[in-house]
């Protein structure tokens, strides 16, 4: 007996399936530098419970009544600092480097990009993927280091997403990756390269993090372990004694205890202590973006000469360059494992 396949109704709506998909992710950004969208956009991520657990109830009058009415003008100066021809940073960087994974991991794999807060949302992307005849796919927030208020928080929009579909597509995650030999061969790389090319030897490399309330520390979130580790390692790997490496948090917000020792603390106060030249490098950023191109770049070096220093440099993030997109091909490749 001969077995024919099954014969689908002549009305039956066109199916497609059996595809692989990767969707990189990234923090967000506004959709243009102006005070309207910088407004909508803090709105998304000041409202997200994971980044401010605060109740709501306390937070939301604090939020509409004061800081949507005056933060979202000076971001929105800031932004237009860092704008770019190709728009925000850190949306064009994202898209540069998912289309290069794309080339790298060839027809097998359809890869998108989307922004936590803001536009390409997660459930569009994945929506599209989806669409496309993924049913496999692979959620990787470029966050080096875990923290609930970004990791875990984009793990919630696509279970949000996930919760809205009868055809649910199979989802993993990629894992944070602090301490991955990949991930610190290629901050190796790119730091030492940038470091070499500079017009001067800094006495001091700070490498700054992101900030997050002293609470999260307290609270069980390993973040502050895994930047530390992160440092530790980067340091054992780049091996300049002739440098001192200094760990710092940057992007402190409202009046609670925050990670130390503060950025923009440290800044002055090496200057002050007489250190007169200084680099300082943003490993828990995977690209450049309002924290690094205006914060670091364009404050930390008037925080740094305002004190007494003479030479300052703001290495770029790995970005879509060749140490980190051979890191992102590695990392992406093993969590793709048994799918491709």
């Amino acid at each position: 007996m001969t077995w024919k396949p099954q014969q689908l109704p002549h009305d039956h709506p066109p199916v497609k399936s059996g595809k692989v998909g990767v969707l990189v992710v990234n923090l967000g950004t506004p959709e243009a530098p102006e005070t309207g969208p910088v407004r909508r956009y803090l709105a998304e991520f000041l409202s997200d419970r994971r980044v401010i657990e605060i109740p709501p109830i306390a937070w939301q009058p604090i939020l509409r009544g004061i800081i949507l009415n005056v933060r979202p003008k000076k971001s929105a100066a800031a932004y237009r600092e860092v704008w770019t021809d190709k728009g925000s940073p850190l949306a064009a960087i994202t898209a540069e480097q998912a289309e290069k994974l794309q080339q790298r991991l060839g027809d097998a794999v359809t890869v998108d990009w989307a922004m936590r807060y803001g536009k390409p949302s997660i459930p569009e992307a994945l929506e599209s993927l989806m669409d496309s005849g993924c049913e496999r796919i692979l959620l990787a927030p470029l966050y080096p280091q875990y923290s609930a208020a970004t990791t875990a928080t984009v793990v919630d929009k696509a279970a949000d997403w996930l919760r809205e579909r009868r055809w649910q597509a199979s989802l993993r995650t990629l894992p944070p990756y602090h301490d991955d030999p990949a991930y610190i061969d290629a901050l190796a790389r790119d730091i030492g390269s940038q470091l070499d090319a500079l017009s001067f030897q800094p006495e001091v490399l700070l490498l700054s993090f992101h900030g997050m309330p002293q609470r999260t520390l307290e609270l069980g979130d390993p973040y502050h372990c895994h930047c530390r580790k992160t440092a530790r390692l980067l340091e054992e790997k780049l091996a300049r004694p002739d440098v001192r490496m200094v760990t710092t948090f940057q992007s402190r917000f409202g009046p609670a205890k925050w990670l130390e020792p503060a950025t923009d603390a440290t800044l002055a106060e090496e200057a002050q202590k007489g250190t007169k030249r200084i680099a300082i490098a943003a490993p828990g950023f995977s690209a450049d973006c309002l924290e690094t191109l205006e914060e670091l770049a364009i404050q930390g070096k008037e925080q740094f000469i305002e004190a007494g220093g003479e030479e300052f440099a703001a290495l770029s993030c790995l970005n879509a360059g060749e140490p980190g997109m051979d890191m992102l091909e590695a990392i992406i490749r093993r969590e793709l494992g048994g799918w491709i």
